[in-house]
């Protein structure tokens, strides 16, 4: 994983100036940028189809219905390129019986023998074997050069030609206009990889168009027992055209890589307690940061939608960033100029931003405090299990109501109190509930559940009755930060109540079908030495041991560090990513499911959850400003590459000439005529 702990501060966002209608032809022939009604542009030899979905799942010989699946006979496939994709595609070929030739630059020639492979160094002795299909797996960048070396002279006539390129208006452009007309083409697209189909192409979405295909019954059915290799692997075959699979991917697949690239330039690590959200980003920055940048630059590069999809990520993000600071700016302002309040205001924020020195993160973080700690066993050897906790929450909304009912469940007498009335919910989950909190406090619970939001977490607090409540009462958070309400209690409750800070970090979402396995982090900040007390506040943790919660103690100050790695990031990528609505298309990858998964799990918090991440965390701004950092790092490697190609075309012809030369003499053995007028740019 590549870290940038040093993304400085001043980078300065690249401008798309430069992209304009007047860019370099060369530019244009990639068919990614406008021309002006000046420029000529390319003219397509093949009218684009109209988009036709055909999965697997509707499709009569699917395989879905493996015994109807058509019979596969033996093709003899050479694939072109044979680095990790064309060695991963290589193995089904052969397990399934074809005969499998390769060709590459570099020599695989140990590697193709393990796999079964004829491996050849020299294109000509491969096109000579008259293979049937050319399977091209080369990258996207380099899929012209290695086009225009091939021997086509060498092939049979009407040789099937088949790319499995991420874009794929560029291939099928590239591919009729080198290939002669008597060739057949499928432009595919398997939207996998080693990493995602390492367990099985199952129901993975195989992408293609027929662009050219001949009449004869030999070339259609050679055609179809191609296709039929991945369809007898189960995958889900979709039919449409290069357009709109580009349209499609770069939604979804390009997207995709871009979020795991920012991720991956964060340097994010497991922590002692990750959430289901924060998983799913490791495991996509794991899956995205294997493939080159190339792969990347290839997806941005030839695909006409990339630029805008980063354009819109990029005002995503800015809105995102101007609706927290908005928001900031208004209680800044609202504290120093309203009511006289400042110098209180200045004074409350020292815990507010919990960078109060006495609790600094820097402080406190240490190895030694996070510890998993084996709870459950601890408490049952302990504690009497028929003893019941009196429990009053306080801020009887959605979370509030989710622990109710598991708190209920286990027998527990539990009283609820909240500014909204909540009693008919409260009567279905067979809680007593009080619209008056000095009714609640009489009722003298052991144990005070807050469960209100970070917001109005001080507020509640002081409006409660303290003095009608039992000296030693426990209070427990729930709070998604934790230094802030720790040193709320500590400043605001009677020294003789105990305090106990805790995070489950799970919701009705994420705990829906149960809690284990899932973290539950607390902090004993203030526990009496009372036998009665320390048994009370383990009763209360034993609720959530039991139900199999992975029981995790460390200080509030280790929390808030590990959170704003994790907690944070996650729900900021999620909104950002909502703010692009995204959309699920006929061809999810995984990972697109997966971003699509974490904006239905972020976008059903509320902002102010999300603002209080942020307000109450002192480490979030510097978790904020990284990402930001790493999205503009990004942008300057795409766009300085994409510079380069431009600066190179304009100021280039020098260069340009040798290079031709070069290939000249790879191809021909004959050098090119130095004449600059013989120069012509395809």
């Amino acid at each position: 994983m590549i870290t940038h702990p040093c993304l400085h501060p001043s980078l300065s966002k690249p401008s798309l100036s430069f992209l304009s209608s007047s860019s370099p032809p060369f530019l244009q022939h990639l068919s990614f940028l406008p021309t002006s009604p000046s420029i000529t542009k390319p003219v397509l030899v093949h009218s684009v189809k109209p988009l036709h979905v055909k999965c697997s799942s509707t499709n009569p010989t699917s395989q879905s219905h493996p015994d109807h699946a058509p019979p596969i006979s033996t093709l003899k496939i050479a694939i072109i390129g044979f680095g990790n994709y064309g060695q991963f595609l290589a193995k089904t070929l052969v397990s399934q019986g074809h005969i499998v030739l390769a060709h590459s630059r570099s020599d695989y020639s140990h590697v193709a023998k393990k796999l079964g492979v004829s491996f050849f160094l020299n294109p000509h002795d491969l096109c000579e074997q008259h293979p049937e299909v050319i399977l091209l797996c080369t990258s996207i960048i380099s899929t012209e050069q290695v086009l225009k070396t091939l021997p086509l002279q060498r092939l049979k006539r009407s040789t099937l030609f088949v790319d499995v390129l991420s874009v794929k208006e560029f291939a099928r452009n590239l591919l009729l206009d080198a290939l002669p007309p008597d060739f057949d083409i499928i432009c595919s697209h398997p939207m996998f990889g080693p990493q995602s189909a390492k367990q099985s192409c199952k129901d993975l979405f195989f992408v293609y168009e027929k662009v050219r295909i001949g009449n004869e019954f030999s070339r259609v059915q050679r055609c179809e027992q191609f296709l039929g290799i991945f369809q007898t692997e189960g995958c889900k075959m979709v039919e449409m055209s290069c357009q709109e699979h580009d349209k499609l991917a770069a939604g979804s697949q390009f997207m995709t890589h871009t979020v795991g690239r920012v991720l991956d330039m964060l340097g994010l690590e497991s922590t002692p307690i990750n959430t289901k959200g924060y998983e799913t980003l490791l495991d996509l920055v794991e899956n995205t940061c294997r493939d080159s940048f190339d792969l990347y630059y290839g997806l941005f590069l030839y695909n006409k939608s990339a630029l805008e999809m980063v354009e819109r990520l990029d005002l995503a993000f800015d809105a995102l960033r101007n609706e927290l600071f908005g928001r900031l700016h208004y209680v800044v302002r609202k504290q120093f100029f309203e009511n006289g309040e400042k110098v209180k205001s200045v004074h409350d924020s020292s815990y507010q931003n919990g960078a109060a020195s006495a609790f600094s993160s820097n402080a406190l973080r240490s190895q030694d405090v996070t510890i998993p700690y084996e709870f459950k066993g601890k408490i049952l050897e302990s504690v009497d299990d028929s003893s019941k906790l009196k429990v009053a929450i306080v801020g009887f909304g959605n979370f509030g109501q989710f622990l109710a009912k598991t708190l209920a469940r286990q027998g527990h007498s539990v009283l609820a109190y909240s500014r909204t009335d909540y009693r008919d919910a409260a009567q279905k989950l067979g809680v007593s509930f009080f619209s008056d909190a000095n009714d609640l406090c009489e009722e003298h619970p052991e144990v005070i559940l807050l469960c209100t939001s970070i917001l109005s977490t001080e507020k509640v607090l002081k409006s409660l009755p303290f003095q009608r409540l039992k000296r030693s009462t426990l209070f427990v958070d729930v709070l998604s930060v934790k230094e802030f309400p720790r040193n709320l209690f500590l400043q605001h409750l009677p020294p003789e109540f105990d305090i106990l800070c805790t995070h489950p970090m799970f919701g009705p979402e994420s705990g829906k079908n149960g809690w284990n396995e899932l973290p539950f982090v607390f902090d004993k900040v203030r526990i009496g030495n009372d036998e009665r007390r320390v048994a009370r506040c383990n009763s209360f943790l034993d609720i959530f041991a039991r139900e199999g919660c992975r029981m995790v103690e460390m200080t509030c100050a280790e929390h808030d560090w590990h959170a704003a790695g994790s907690q944070f990031i996650t729900h900021t990528m999620g909104r950002v990513l909502e703010k692009l609505q995204l959309e699920s298309t006929p061809i999810n990858t995984k990972g697109y499911e997966t971003l699509l998964k974490l904006v239905e799990n972020t976008a059903g918090d509320s902002f102010e959850l999300y603002y209080g991440l942020f307000m109450y965390n002192v480490n979030a701004m510097e978790q904020l400003e990284r990402m930001d950092f790493a999205f503009e790092s990004l942008k300057k490697q795409l766009f300085g590459r994409l510079h380069g190609v431009l600066r190179k075309e304009l100021f280039g012809d020098s260069e340009k000439l040798e290079v031709l030369q070069e290939k000249s003499v790879g191809k021909n053995g004959a050098a090119l005529s130095s004449s600059p007028e013989s120069v012509k740019i395809s």
